[in-house]
């Protein structure tokens, strides 16, 4: 057999390294792993955010190594959790990330939301944001904001 490749899994290797290298240059984050952090909290609040049904749904759109990401540690009990204000989620944010994070959470925020809009399928990521309060729907890009 040998120790031959997988394709599938290999391309989602690669598209979740360009991905994490996007983050990592465009917001001046010197270690991968910080833009790995900020991806994992900003994926676990929006999860947190929409009913299991929309977590799914959303959940599908993401390559397959940033999916399991997305899932990991999800408890579906007590969801949604009704942040309505930025700071509440931002907050949500900011506690599943490292101490000493380089970067404020409301930036990162708003640069994983830029990454997810111009990635994802725009018509399926404007279902979820349309059902997010007025308040969280801002910290997508105005283009993503119907």
């Amino acid at each position: 057999m040998g120790d031959a490749q997988i394709p599938a899994l290999e391309h989602a290797n690669q598209q979740t390294n360009l991905w994490l290298k996007r983050i990592a240059a465009e917001h001046h984050l010197e270690r991968r792993h910080d833009a790995y952090s900020a991806l994992r909290a900003v994926l676990h609040a929006l999860r947190d955010r929409l009913t299991p049904e929309q977590a799914v749904h959303f959940g599908a759109q993401l390559p397959i190594v940033i999916r399991g990401v997305y899932y990991e540690g999800w408890r579906i009990a007590g969801k949604p959790i009704d942040d309505k204000h930025v700071d509440e989620f931002v907050q949500r944010v900011a506690a599943e990330l490292p101490p000493q994070f380089p970067r404020d959470a409301l930036a990162m925020t708003r640069a994983v939301f830029q990454l997810l809009f111009e990635e994802l399928d725009p018509g399926e990521t404007a279902k979820i944001i349309d059902t997010l309060p007025a308040a969280l729907k801002a910290l997508w890009p105005p283009a993503a904001r119907r």
